[in-house]
């Protein structure tokens, strides 16, 4: 159901100071509700409940049926594994310029799930000191080259917010008066990004490796914002959310035709995840981009001026947004079941237009789920 529903949700800080306290409320699908209180009543913190950015401290809260103590956005860290293997594994989280509120959820977070075990914590707050936080993601990187080159460990580095600290890098080139690059970032700051997003990777007779997962948020959804489009050329794949999908209900809303993965030969197929995974994906991606094509012409024209395939690829962009994209944020769905619905949403069309997938594969899986 689309609703939103507080059942006894309250919440305490640290600190002791009860925000919300035994909290009863159903918001339904379309109705305003304005929070209206002095200072210190609750109403941010009642927000932050909503979204899961707090956990009530007793009670819960459901927004479309889903426990917002479930789906947080250190659900990478919690999923986090080393596929079909079990060698050692461990986490190097780096937070730039969040609020006190963000670390504790994070560190709670990684708490119930037991990641706390094999997670290591770099944290700058946002009222620390901007040289700090350019130190942060360097002293993380340092820690994390250790555990994978001297103690064989397969690591996932994962950074917040890229763009809280390209913001502290210009602070600083601007206290060192030196000459601003484009929109006042420093013109090195190309270089200042690659000397970490490269410390990635793997070094020759060692058996650990270090994975990266910079995180950053576009300002005013700018592509071309020097920060987005800096790390897009030097790191080796980006992965795009989108508004639109978020307000579909599209959990989690990534929008698949921008992003790509530069390395994703190699890491799939036969003995990795399965024979038919870049065929299948091939085809999926060219659907969709089909399908969406149809639905914008459908928007402008009508949907009587779609031929029978178009709407067929119509529905079929719709059917991969709910299934296929979204998941939740508290499934941890293998890739096997992932290929198996991709499967499923071939199937929609006819066998003559998948023309990308090999017939071996198309004998073997194509209307049989």
């Amino acid at each position: 159901m689309n609703k939103i529903i507080f059942e006894h949700a309250s919440f305490t800080y640290p600190n002791g100071f009860v925000a919300n306290d035994d909290l009863n409320l159903v918001i339904e699908q379309g109705e305003r509700v304005a929070i209206v209180g002095q200072n210190g009543a609750g109403k941010t913190t009642a927000v932050k409940m909503m979204n899961g950015l707090h956990k009530p401290s007793s009670g819960n809260v459901f927004v479309c049926d889903k426990n917002t103590k479930e789906y947080t956005t250190a659900q990478i860290a919690k999923q986090a594994k080393v596929r079909g293997s079990n060698e050692k594994f461990a986490v190097v989280f780096a937070a730039m310029g969040i609020t006190f509120e963000e670390s504790n959820f994070f560190v709670e977070s990684f708490k119930e799930t037991g990641a706390i075990d094999r997670t290591v914590l770099f944290v700058n707050l946002a009222n620390d000191p901007a040289i700090e936080r350019i130190s942060t993601p360097r002293m993380a990187l340092t820690a994390a080259e250790y555990l994978a080159f001297e103690k064989d460990m397969h690591v996932l580095v994962i950074m917040t917010d890229i763009t809280n600290y390209a913001d502290a890098l210009r602070e600083v080139s601007a206290a060192r008066k030196e000459v601003p690059g484009r929109r006042g970032y420093p013109g090195y700051m190309y270089t200042d990004l690659a000397t970490l997003y490269e410390r990635a990777g793997r070094q020759n007779g060692k058996k650990g490796s270090i994975t990266l997962i910079p995180i950053l948020t576009m300002p005013e959804d700018d592509k071309t914002h020097p920060i987005p489009d800096l790390t897009g050329y030097i790191t080796e794949g980006q992965i795009i959310l989108s508004r639109d999908l978020y307000r579909k209900g599209i959990k989690p809303p990534i929008d698949v035709l921008p992003s790509l993965s530069r390395l994703k030969d190699k890491g799939i197929g036969e003995g990795k995840t399965r024979a038919d995974h870049a065929n299948t994906m091939n085809q999926l991606f060219a659907a969709y981009a089909r399908g969406k094509d149809a639905k914008e012409l459908m928007t402008i024209l009508g949907e009587a001026a779609l031929t029978d395939i178009d709407l067929v690829y119509a529905k079929f962009a719709d059917a991969f947004e709910k299934e296929y994209v979204s998941q939740g944020y508290d499934i941890d769905r293998p890739i096997e079941e992932t290929l198996e619905i991709g499967w499923k949403l071939l199937s929609m069309l006819p066998r003559s237009e998948l023309k990308r997938i090999d017939d071996k594969f198309l004998d073997e899986y194509y209307g049989k789920q």
